[in-house]
């Protein structure tokens, strides 16, 4: 029986979340990786601050602006300033931001109902479940350490 370590990295690998050029394929668009998990992160917490969204990345606030300016160049992302406090930016996706989202939604259901096409019901529900437990766990075991990170 293969590790936990090995199965991790096997699934990383096999899923594409080495490809530097995934978004590429999926979407149309010139979007990297690193700027595909922005646009989530940015649709998931609905109008963030760029402080939040480099926390929840685990980057730092200059690598996440340069980023952030490359996204907002595009016309996928809006920037305004927090009413609360005028030296907070907050995010927000365009109307192209969304869309590009949705095609890169449509493409990731596309590869997750392939995968699990050759699953029963239950192996499927056991994996999400598995899964489920596994965010989980990092997130109580994270804190400020990024589990795959050498340091």
């Amino acid at each position: 029986m293969r590790s936990v370590r090995e199965e991790l990295q096997l699934f990383v690998r096999r899923f594409g979340l080495l490809n530097a050029s995934c978004c590429e394929e999926c979407c149309g668009e010139q979007v990297s990786l690193v700027q595909g998990h922005i646009l989530f992160e940015i649709r998931r917490a609905g109008n963030p601050s760029m402080q939040q969204v480099a926390e929840e990345l685990g980057m730092d606030i200059t690598t996440f602006s340069r980023q952030a300016k490359s996204i907002e160049a595009k016309g996928l992302v809006e920037r305004q300033i927090s009413p609360d406090d005028r030296r907070v930016s907050l995010l927000r996706l365009t109307t192209a931001g969304e869309e590009v989202m949705a095609r890169i939604d449509r493409y990731m259901l596309e590869r997750i109902e392939k995968i699990f096409a050759s699953m029963t019901v239950f192996e499927r529900e056991t994996v999400a479940r598995s899964l489920e437990l596994l965010n989980g766990a990092l997130a109580r075991a994270a804190c400020e350490d990024n589990v795959a990170c050498c340091k």
